[in-house]
């Protein structure tokens, strides 16, 4: 057990960085043991505490500031990437939407204590054209409050650790697949809720853009909802028109007798594999409704060149320019 210390105390430093940058890149992989070892490490060494917090704390603003400028530059498509990287659920992006909503830049900070909300909040800061200054100071104070709660942890109950590794060390080298089985477990349990979401996307009807295009152009008035993220700042100026502004939380109360009879029901949302769609179809479907997804939600609508309506207070402020 000295021997595993020892070299953490000599390379743990690396092992501390490599760890966080690759967990805040997206991989799925926990990082909080390391940063335990680490903290069980320094409780003899109060420097080499400090070092491994600015070591986890670097790496962490390093990765989230790569995932910040790709939103900026690739916007809402990054998240979609960064679901399939990290095996997280697509509904993920729009918890930190409502996060963003209710909370702001206050979110930065409390982000990586919530699972799935850690690596999609900065590329989701950047698609939101968050200040560079702004993201920078609350994401170092996030990163720098998660790391060294990881540490302080791991300096807490060092002793306790130490008998832990003790134990280990005794198995030997039958150690090692234990570890790795924990580590094939976790990998395998964030797999398969990514596989059970993209099953139930597939199970929902789908219909394409010029489909509803043409739904519209015909006087069909199909009910089309809205289920985007609303809130401080993200509430969407335009919609597709007739568009009815849904929140998701609501959607399984909504009122639907005064919907037309026998209309089609249309739901979109602008996350990645249209997922607040896919979850108010599915609750809609329950309701005994025939729901279906537009495919690619805004940005599909948007991509294929189709007309666009203000939502209620945007046309308002555009008419009272017009006079």
């Amino acid at each position: 057990m000295e021997t595993i210390f020892a070299l953490f105390s000599q390379y743990g430093l690396f092992a501390v960085f490599g760890v966080v940058l690759v967990k805040q890149l997206g991989a799925p992989l926990p990082a909080s043991p390391v940063l335990l070892l680490a903290g069980a490490a320094a409780a003899d060494n109060g420097v080499f505490a400090v070092e491994a917090l600015l070591a986890a704390t670097t790496a962490s603003m390093l990765a989230d500031l790569l995932w910040f400028y790709a939103g900026r530059r690739f916007g809402r498509r990054v998240l979609t990437l960064l679901c399939r990287i990290s095996i997280s659920p697509d509904s993920c992006v729009r918890k930190n939407e409502l996060s963003f909503a209710r909370r702001g830049v206050a979110t930065l900070v409390v982000a990586k204590f919530i699972p799935g909300l850690g690596t999609l909040a900065p590329p989701l800061a950047g698609a939101l054209r968050m200040r560079v200054k702004t993201f920078t100071i609350f994401n170092a104070i996030g990163s720098a409050l998660w790391a060294g709660s990881g540490i302080a942890g791991g300096l807490i109950f060092h002793a306790q650790i130490r008998h832990l590794l003790d134990a280990v060390s005794g198995l030997g080298r039958m150690a090692v697949w234990p570890l790795l089985g924990l580590v094939a477990l976790y990998v395998a349990w964030r797999a398969v809720r990514r596989w059970r979401e993209l099953r139930f996307h597939a199970s929902i009807p789908k219909v394409r853009p010029d489909e509803l295009a043409g739904m519209i152009g015909r006087g069909e008035a199909p009910v089309i909802l809205d289920v985007r993220a609303q809130g401080v700042g993200l509430a969407p100026r335009e919609r597709i028109p007739g568009a009815r502004q849904i929140d998701l939380s609501a959607i399984g109360t909504v009122h639907i007798a005064d919907w037309p009879q026998d209309a089609a029901v249309i739901t979109y949302c602008d996350c990645p594999n249209d997922a607040s769609a896919t979850k108010a179809a599915g609750l809609l479907a329950r309701r005994g409704l025939g729901v279906r997804v537009l495919i690619g939600g805004m940005d599909g609508w948007l991509e294929g060149g189709y007309p666009l309506e203000c939502q209620p207070e945007k046309q308002k402020a555009v008419e009272h320019q017009r006079l």
